[in-house]
């Protein structure tokens, strides 16, 4: 007799049942299909969330990022549309980059007015962890277009300097 799957994976030996064996080919069936009838529309698979979740109660959304590196910098990129620079908070240090910033709506709207509702609105941060230390003191941040730029120059840490030693 052929041991189950399980048996192998185990090493246990189960009383005779003739259904445990995924080596055996099982037969494929066809299932029916329902057709819809054609008055009445499909319903979405996916529902937008409820008008009333966290994030629009004011909990903190996350900013997503993309984060490469160049020979010599480090980039990250953030859409931040909608946000002003001064609503805008950037702090860096040798190995790690926290973004903080608040997105706010510009009109109010009515929640039965609204037919769908995908936007953050309220405050947002992220922080980063690089992958190698930068200099804080050279780096740069950008925006345009919506899109908030920060160069970060890695430190070169093979580069040496000699010191002389004074007498005196």
């Amino acid at each position: 007799m052929k041991r189950s799957f399980f048996e192998r994976l185990s090493g246990n030996t189960q009383a005779e049942d003739s259904f445990d064996s995924f080596d055996d080919e099982l037969p494929t069936t066809s299932m029916p299909v329902r057709a819809e009838p054609r008055g009445r529309a499909a319903e979405p698979t996916a529902r937008p969330a409820p008008l009333g979740d966290s994030a629009s109660k004011g909990g903190e959304g996350q900013l997503p990022v993309d984060v490469h590196q160049t020979a010599s910098d480090i980039i990250i990129r953030a859409f931040v549309a909608g946000v002003r620079p001064d609503e805008l908070s950037i702090s860096i240090s040798r190995d790690m980059v926290e973004i903080e910033g608040t997105r706010s709506e510009r009109e109010q709207v009515a929640g039965p007015d609204y037919f769908s509702r995908e936007l953050f609105w309220g405050s947002f941060t992220r922080a980063i962890l690089l992958p190698q230390e930068v200099d804080v003191e050279a780096s740069s941040a950008n925006a345009k277009d919506g899109l908030l730029t920060i160069i970060l120059p890695k430190l070169d840490k093979a580069k040496q300097t000699k010191l002389r030693v004074k007498a005196g």
